[in-house]
């Protein structure tokens, strides 16, 4: 089974924790899925990673689903807070998706958010870009142009997307964007030779970090690279040291009955290193390139069993999902809040994974 994702690192300069930008297609995320108990517990272990994550395909539209996977994540990691910033529901139909960005608001900020006017009716569901903080003298801002195309119209929508970028890159006086999502860019979708004929591929200053031929798919029949990361700006492409595709679903030892229910598609990952030349990435096991960085204290909040299981009571739960959670519920068995204490790769210490290759960490976050 093949299973990516795609998330952007970047490293700060004076010894400062790595700092992920991450992009995920959820497929479908509504209050039911969420309420279920192993699609929570693997989205939260997917959010704790990252620091700034792109959710796309979120079809709620009463805000429930993200206010409930917002509490449960904020009771999984208590390394610092979390906030969100959301699209309206967007699309041509009665069907209708959301962009959601789920961040770190200890360590991030958003500056200014708008929904691209399309004009013309060129995307099924048009970007929602937002121009956050980082946390470097090289690049103090970073503005994010998420997109999930719709798949008969994949070559219209990424060269519309050129639009997209010279509409915020005059908006905010910024060549430094990152354009991120589910592209449909490859297999059926799009050939290798309209692929190359894009605009985003043949006008210069654009780097495509998702290699072509890397599988961004979590099935076994499919081996497509659908997902993206592409960078534009000297400051941006300058602080890149590692994008890459997350196999959840084989880092969390997932069955295919639970796979399922996340579609096809990998989380994609991007690393940089905005103030030194440091590299610190999480290569594939095997790779030639892996090292191991110190984990500085704390292994997986729960301890090397990992976390706590969901609580009985958690489906109950779901009515109540905008409100804060009581520190216990009727049964004693709310899920208990994690140390701080926490290592940047922390599934990878759980108990059942110790008998595969060791992944590499990057230090405490």
């Amino acid at each position: 089974m093949h299973c990516p994702a795609a998330l952007l690192f970047l490293l700060l300069a004076s010894g400062a924790e790595a700092f992920r930008i991450c992009a995920f297609n959820a497929q479908r995320l509504t209050l039911a899925k969420v309420a279920k108990e192993h699609v929570m517990d693997t989205l939260v272990r997917i959010l704790a990673r990252c620091d700034i994550m792109v959710l796309q395909e979120v079809v709620d539209p009463s805000g429930s689903a993200i206010s409930l996977l917002l509490r449960e994540l904020k009771r999984f990691d208590g390394s610092g807070p979390y906030d969100f910033l959301s699209s309206a529901q967007l699309g041509r139909s009665t069907y209708k998706e959301k962009y959601v960005y789920i961040y770190r608001s200890h360590k991030t900020q958003v500056l200014d958010s708008y929904t691209y006017d399309d004009k013309y009716d060129r995307f099924a569901r048009e970007p929602f870009v937002a121009q956050f903080t980082l946390p470097s003298k090289v690049l103090p801002s970073l503005v994010l142009v998420p997109l999930h195309t719709t798949p008969k119209d994949v070559e219209t929508e990424l060269n519309a997307l050129y639009d997209v970028f010279l509409d915020v890159s005059q908006h905010w006086q910024s060549k430094d964007v990152i354009l991120l999502g589910d592209f449909n860019a490859d297999c059926a979708s799009l050939t290798k030779k309209r692929l190359d004929e894009l605009v985003l591929r043949t006008q210069a200053g654009f780097h495509w970090a998702i290699a072509d031929g890397e599988d961004t798919t979590v099935r076994a029949s499919t081996h497509c690279t659908y997902d993206r990361i592409v960078l534009h700006g000297e400051r941006c492409q300058s602080l890149l040291r590692a994008a890459a595709a997350f196999d959840f679903p084989r880092r969390f030892q997932l069955t295919e009955e639970k796979v399922k229910w996340w579609g096809r598609n990998r989380v994609t990952e991007k690393s940089l290193s905005p103030d030194t030349n440091t590299l610190s990435h999480c290569p594939s096991p095997g790779s030639q390139h892996q090292r191991s960085l110190p984990c500085g204290g704390g292994a997986e909040p729960g301890g090397m069993q990992g976390p706590a299981p969901w609580p009985a009571c958690f489906l109950a739960s779901v009515a109540a999902a905008a409100t804060p959670a009581p520190p216990a519920g009727p049964s004693g068995l709310n899920r208990p809040t994690p140390a701080v204490h926490r290592c940047d790769d922390y599934t990878a210490f759980r108990t059942h994974t110790l008998a595969s290759p060791v992944y590499p960490v990057l230090g405490p976050k």
